[in-house]
């Protein structure tokens, strides 16, 4: 009726039938799936007293996160598993092997309690954070067992082996575990609400490490003084300190050493190589999921009245409109009406399709009349992924003289912007901006690669403008379009404004908005990250090694992973942003592990009398089993994650292929250009001295 219509300026259909709707919108501190349990609960008890009505959970993002969050469970549990063969591959025997495991669990509990004091839930990130850091978990304590094993192999008794052999690493472990919180801490830090997002990633890493530690320097050494026996003529567990593979390190880095400027214009080569790889990998923000899930978003003409022209809201998607109060009724009604029945007229070419297991209808969207928006869900069962859907769907909604109609995906970092990509184009002068706005829309239109292109100036059934916002005091119209899946953002982005360079006069600017903007900001936040997580994790390397030599080759070492990491993602087609960035940043912990390792025992050898070369090539026979454990318990641990199985992969995939890729190149070069680096500064210092005594 008349009156329900002002009453409800909304109309709703679910799978085909009328209905009220009602939203449900979580406190920041609240866990979707409880949220959601806790609705279910109560539309439980309504259908019990309202037995003549039907209860729906019409749409919800708990079942994707639900999926999400089983898949990220099933791959960590997987990593464990992984990393605890490997451990065992290399020590060969189940007590040893035992040690590293138990720091898995023990340092998770840790972990849960800081999560859970913080107010953390286990949710998609947090869960890939865990999942992520398993391989770093055991690496303190696959070290310290490691050596304290080496050492009981020796000769000494399990008590002064666990005593040397822990005082022996005692600044490696330290070392490497507080520069990987050093490394987070600025990510845990970063501002805006994409860094408020990743808050909880970063705190989770910081505090699995330290526990890892904690557990490195009390658990680990009692049981191995326990449980470690001495086996002298064990030989076939990998890469003893006599194995063929151990052997053809020790040639490589003789060779090395006497050959240092070879060395160092591979490793210029390889990151090179790596660089040359960035033009040619898509540069995004966050992956475009497959969740089963999308919305029609469309809007009908409006009729021609007479109109203020101008609108104060400062972005495309809020403001109702102020005129509509000033209506009769029956207008309201009547632009409802005609909203839902081309909703219905869309829902019909939808509906039937075995892909589809519900469709909700909304007209009146946002509190305005002409916008309609239909929420469709796919079956579990489905044969398509959602993006080939969209695409049929797409191609098969009928076209309407006026009506816009866009077929846009649920993105994971919700923001006001409804499609991808989307861009302000200002300027006071309202005649050159209608007028450019338009043409930039068909150039854009005309682009492979963009779908769905759209402005939003509000315009009557003649398709004259009723109303132009503002943005900052600037009159303003938006030009926003869907994307195609092989175009990413970032580079959507870019292609619009260099057509637009050519279109916009002097007096129209352009300006990123929504996922654009965020794109932006975001990859410049990261670079502000990146920097501040490498200083701070070159200043505690200097404050535990006392002088600049060392974090100077470790952080001169550190861009040897680029190459792996780039190739990574080039092969796998995997994008360039935010969750690819984390995976860097966290190479910039893992990476210095096996530096520190390296470099601190070459240290301790030379203070015992060893000459530098001999104390190098002994420092890498010794640690080339523990540098090569790590790192294969990481590599495994994240494999399951690379191949990209399971709800919500194409999240966790790119950062774990970031990881994968890095850590090979980098251990390879690293195990060789460390020693090589450490040798050619140290000989820079050393003549830098000699010519200051000289000329004073």
């Amino acid at each position: 009726t008349e009156s329900a219509l002002t009453q409800f300026p909304t109309l709703i259909h679910f799978k085909g039938q009328p209905g009220l709707a009602l939203q449900v919108v979580k406190k920041s501190n609240a866990n979707t799936l409880e949220v959601v349990e806790l609705v279910s609960q109560q539309i439980t008890t309504l259908q019990a007293q309202y037995p003549n009505l039907q209860f729906h959970l019409a749409e919800t993002q708990a079942k994707y996160i639900q999926e999400a969050t089983r898949a990220t469970i099933e791959e960590l549990i997987l990593a464990i598993i992984l990393a605890v063969v490997v451990i065992f591959l290399f020590l060969g025997t189940l007590k040893a092997t035992l040690i590293p495991a138990l720091a898995i669990p023990t340092s998770l509990l840790g972990t849960f309690i800081i999560m859970a004091w913080s107010g953390f839930n286990l949710e998609t990130l947090t869960l890939l954070a865990l999942a992520m850091v398993i391989g770093i978990v055991v690496d303190d304590a696959i070290v310290d067992v490691e050596n304290i094993a080496r050492l009981i192999d020796q000769g000494e008794k399990p008590k002064v082996a666990a005593l040397h052999g822990t005082n022996e690493i005692s600044l490696s472990v330290v070392a490497s575990t507080l520069t990987i919180v050093a490394v987070f801490l600025p990510v845990a830090l970063m501002g805006g609400n994409v860094g408020q997002f990743f808050k909880p990633f970063g705190l989770t890493v910081s505090a699995a490490v330290l526990f890892s530690l904690l557990v490195a320097r009390t658990l680990s050494p009692v049981l191995a003084v326990w449980w470690l026996k001495p086996r002298p003529q064990l030989t076939n567990t990998l890469l003893r300190t006599n194995s063929a593979l151990v052997r053809l390190y020790e040639r490589a880095l003789y060779w090395s050493l006497r050959h240092r400027g070879q060395v160092i214009i591979i490793a210029l080569i390889s990151f090179l190589v790596g660089i040359a790889f960035i033009p040619f990998i898509p540069k995004g923000f966050v992956p475009k999921l497959d969740r089963g899930e999308f919305n029609i978003v469309y809007t009908t003409p409006l009729p021609k009245i007479n109109l203020p022209l101008e609108s104060s809201t400062s972005n495309s998607n809020s403001g109702a409109f102020n005129w509509i109060d000033n209506l009769a009724k029956s207008p309201e009604a009547f632009l409802l009406r005609r909203t839902m029945s081309v909703g219905k007229k869309l829902e019909a070419e939808v509906i039937n399709s075995p892909e589809v297991e519900s469709i909700f209808t909304i007209a009146g969207l946002r509190g305005e009349p002409n916008q309609g928006k239909i929420h469709i869900k796919m079956k579990d069962n489905r044969t398509v992924k959602t993006a080939q859907f969209q695409d049929y769907i797409r191609a098969k909604l009928p076209k309407f003289k006026g009506v816009n109609i866009s077929v846009e995906d649920i993105s994971f970092i919700q923001t006001e912007a409804e499609k991808p990509l989307q861009l302000a184009i200002r300027g006071d002068n309202l005649t050159s901006l209608l007028k450019v706005a338009q043409t930039l829309k068909n150039r854009v239109a005309n682009e492979p690669g963009f779908l769905d292109v759209a402005l939003s100036n509000v315009t009557d059934e003649g398709n004259n403008p009723l109303k132009i916002e503002r943005l900052s005091g600037t009159r303003v119209i938006y030009l926003s379009a869907n994307l195609v899946s092989n175009l990413a953002l970032e580079d959507a982005a870019i292609k619009v404004e260099q057509v637009a360079k050519s279109l916009l006069p002097p007096e129209i600017k352009l300006k990123r908005w929504g996922h654009s903007s965020d794109s932006e900001d975001v990859l410049s936040s990261f670079g502000v990250t990146i920097a501040w997580s490498s200083f701070l994790m070159l200043g505690v390397l200097f404050l535990l090694f006392g002088r600049l030599l060392e974090p100077l080759v470790i952080g001169l070492s550190l861009p040897l992973a680029i190459v792996g990491a780039m190739f990574g993602l080039w092969i796998t087609k995997s994008d360039f942003g935010v969750i690819s960035l984390i995976g860097l940043i966290f190479l910039l912990g893992l990476l210095s592990k096996n530096s520190i390792l390296l470099l601190d025992y070459t240290n301790q050898l030379r203070s015992s009398g060893k000459s530098r070369e001999q104390a190098i090539i002994e420092s890498g026979k010794v640690r080339l089993r523990p540098i090569l454990m790590t790192t294969a318990a990481t590599i495994l641990g994240m494999i399951p994650i690379t191949l990209g199985l399971g709800a919500g992969a194409e999240l966790r995939q790119p950062m774990a292929v970031a990881i994968v890729g890095g850590l090979i190149t980098s251990t390879l070069l690293s195990l060789i250009v460390v020693p090589v680096l450490y040798t050619l500064l140290e000989d820079l210092a050393v003549k830098l001295k000699v010519r200051t005594v000289k000329n004073p």
